[in-house]
């Protein structure tokens, strides 16, 4: 059977697979926080007819002599460029101007988070408790003040405490890092934890504001929330009080490659993409938050169709060649006639 059949069959799977991830991109232009897809190609094993040859008894070297036997996949990257951002006015819509991942997680009791995936979609909402969540329910991964106990919002009474608990330790973040001064600083000289006005860090006194890696919970009948740069949170009370409600942890991969997409915006870590390396916004090479936007995808409908072009002709011209060496066979059955 001729080579030239086979070689035609391969490259027609391989494109077909290259429309997929070309159609898939196309798909997902207006999906927040998407990132694109890309097909590379590698040349299958070659036949050897004949070896390469060193010059000798007069005459010259001789090239080896071989036949491919078509192509074959070899990856399909995830390219993880930044996408242009959109304003939307939305406080809680979030765009990360830079390298880095949001965290979400799923919590059990609203204590220790599972599951962890990472994603550049910044779209999320608040449930009916006050959390601060995903469109899909995941809690976003962060510092949080919980207020324990009871205290005077009017001011009046004394302000509540700050403990210097961080519990549990997050992954990659220990406690050494953090500076419990008032107001507490990160030790790379990044202001982290912005606490409530009047907070002390005496650890005598109830109630007290326990510093917490779980969910961040907003009152529902808090008046206004803000965020910063840093992912610091802080809402104004229905007293007409600035609060800090916590902070967003990051996540950074020495390969984002390697991450693997989990549907729904979502991506896992994997072996190949290195431990997340957690840390704030604006620390240690992550990107700065911008609150009010999203990251828009970051496909190229022209660049898409460029390709889809390419693809199709790719595609037709292999048939040509099954097509072609089948005329060939046909001739050799007819020799016998």
């Amino acid at each position: 059977m001729l080579r030239s059949m086979y070689s035609g069959i391969n490259a027609m799977k391989n494109f077909q697979v290259k429309l997929d991830v070309i159609g898939n991109n196309i798909a997902n232009v207006n999906t927040y926080g998407f990132k694109k897809g890309r097909t590379i190609f590698q040349d299958l094993i070659s036949q050897t007819i004949s070896g390469a040859s060193a010059p000798s008894q007069g005459r010259g070297g001789t090239n080896p002599r071989q036949v491919g036997l078509g192509s074959q996949l070899a990856a399909i990257d995830t390219i993880h460029t930044t996408g242009s951002t959109q304003p939307t006015g939305r406080v809680l819509d979030l765009a990360i101007s830079g390298d880095g991942f949001f965290q979400v997680a799923e919590s059990a009791d609203n204590t220790n988070f599972t599951n962890v995936r990472y994603t550049r979609a910044g779209n999320f909402y608040l449930d009916k408790d006050g959390y601060l969540v995903t469109s899909d329910g995941y809690y976003v991964v962060g510092f949080a003040a919980y207020l324990d106990g009871s205290y005077d919002p009017d001011g009046n009474g004394s302000a509540p405490s700050i403990t210097t608990t961080i519990s549990p330790a997050p992954k990659d973040i220990n406690i050494s890092q953090f500076d419990f001064t008032n107001p507490p600083t990160y030790k790379g000289g990044l202001v982290s934890v912005s606490m409530p006005s009047g907070a002390t860090f005496d650890n005598s006194s109830n109630p007290q504001v326990n510093i917490q890696y779980k969910p961040i919970k907003i009152p529902t009948d808090a008046q206004s929330v803000s965020i910063g740069q840093d992912g610091s949170i802080t809402y104004v009370d229905r007293f007409g009080t600035l609060r800090w409600a916590g902070q967003l942890v990051l996540a950074k991969f020495p390969n984002n490659g390697g991450l693997e997409k989990a549907g729904a915006n979502l991506y896992r870590d994997t072996p190949n993409s290195g431990t997340p390396i957690l840390n704030f916004a604006g620390a240690a090479g992550i990107g700065a938050i911008q609150s009010g936007a999203l990251e828009m995808s970051n496909v190229d409908l022209a660049e898409e169709f460029t390709e889809m072009i390419v693809a199709q002709r790719g595609f037709q011209a292999n048939t040509r060649i099954i097509t072609t060496s089948d005329e060939i066979l046909q001739e050799l059955v007819n020799l016998k006639k």
